[in-house]
């Protein structure tokens, strides 16, 4: 890749953005990183993921700033005009976004609008931007296409996902810029976060303490490892979707794309259990407890059109992918 490739990353300290951001350096980009290091969950994990994974790096430089803010956006992106944005930071949990509703416009909306804004005034050559599979909620039809109108989110959260794919869209329309969203599907693995499911039952599993079970564990989730969504969103963001007026995965005929990047192998969060507890060398006690406000009965990627134009393969089973996480998980609790 040539070196006069300059990628603007958002939520470059988060867990898909700093394996991103590893990789992009890698193979040769040069990347701008910010992030705001709010303490939604302990900040020193985003300090400790920006020193481990990617370090001190001459192509690499972080800001700390908050995307939302348009003046402070412009001070940390600089004298350099980025040529591609990978926009990763949100504020992100569904839970979460009914305890702190504003916060979610504020990064989600604002900060979106931001993005598309400095996307616009560069005139970058593509900007790729993170969705979510929640934005599909409990009416679609399994497996979930990006074609079918999601348009019933469940969650403040997957409203204003749902929104920013909208926004991007009229940004599309306007000014023909190429945009792609990324709808994740539960991403888990080595240096993942700790308000997700595996990184709770972990440490609950190791604590010897029960894990609590919603809707009495009838959830399906098509778990996604980290590995195989870096490698689709890399393969996104260097296949611009066209100006030419034909449809695109999730059906607009403007130069913006919808892809589904999940495992296509939901699995019933038992099946997690029993690989966690194996990993983990306990015996899971566990706590039936109701469904909880805002969450989906399941997950599904129908990822048939990622597989076509991105040549996108998620390899990464359950039985490898959860016992990587253990191993990290244990390491990073190891007092050095």
């Amino acid at each position: 890749m040539s070196h006069s490739r300059i990628i603007l990353v958002t939520g470059a300290a988060g867990f898909i953005g700093a394996h991103c951001t590893k990789a992009l350096l890698a193979r040769g980009d040069r990347v701008i990183g910010i992030d705001n290091l709010n303490p939604y969950y302990d900040p020193a994990l985003k300090h400790a993921r920006l020193e481990s994974l990617i370090g001190p790096h001459p192509a690499f430089r972080f800001a700390k700033a908050d995307f939302a803010d348009p003046e402070a956006l412009a001070a940390a992106i600089g004298p350099d005009t980025p040529s591609h944005i990978l926009h990763l930071g949100a504020q992100a949990g569904v839970r979460h976004s009914l305890d702190a509703p504003m916060s979610y416009a504020h990064s989600n909306l604002t900060g979106h609008l931001a993005l598309l804004e400095v996307a616009r005034h560069a005139r970058v050559a593509h900007m790729v931007y993170a969705s979510s599979s929640s934005v599909y909620g409990n009416k679609s039809p399994l497996p979930f296409s990006a074609d079918v109108p999601a348009d019933t989110p469940v969650s403040l959260y997957a409203a204003t996902k749902r929104a920013g794919e909208l926004l991007a869209e009229s940004y599309a329309q306007l000014y023909q810029i190429p945009l792609t969203g990324l709808r994740f599907f539960t991403v888990y693995g080595p240096w993942g976060r700790p308000d997700m499911a595996l990184w709770r039952f972990t440490e609950r599993l190791l604590a010897g303490q029960p894990l609590p079970l919603y809707n009495h564990g009838n959830m399906r989730r098509d778990f996604t490892y980290i590995d195989d969504i870096v490698a689709g969103t890399l393969a996104a963001l260097d296949a611009p979707p066209q100006s030419n007026g034909q449809p695109k995965p999730g059906g607009y005929t403007t130069p913006h794309a919808l892809y589904n990047l999940g495992n296509d192998q939901p699995q019933p969060l038992s099946a997690l259990i029993t690989i966690l507890a194996q990993a983990c060398h306990t015996t899971p006690r566990l706590d039936h407890l109701p469904m909880q406000p805002g969450d989906v009965e399941a997950t599904w990627a129908d990822i048939t059109p990622a597989r076509q134009n991105l040549g996108y393969a998620p390899k990464t089973p359950l039985e490898t992918g959860i016992p990587a996480f253990v191993r990290w998980y244990q390491a990073y609790h190891t007092p050095d």
